[in-house]
């Protein structure tokens, strides 16, 4: 089985995929942020 972290690099091998996934980074560490934000306060 696949690793998630090996299909990522082989993903962004495509320049398309790594530019999109590379424009979404803000909004991905946003919402990290607001699940680590509700895990810490016991909210989910």
């Amino acid at each position: 089985m696949i690793e998630y972290d090996d299909f990522l690099e082989e993903q962004l091998q495509d320049e398309e995929i790594k530019k999109e996934y590379e424009a979404i980074q803000p909004e991905l560490d946003v919402i990290r942020a607001m699940v680590e934000a509700r895990l810490s306060q016991k909210f989910i």
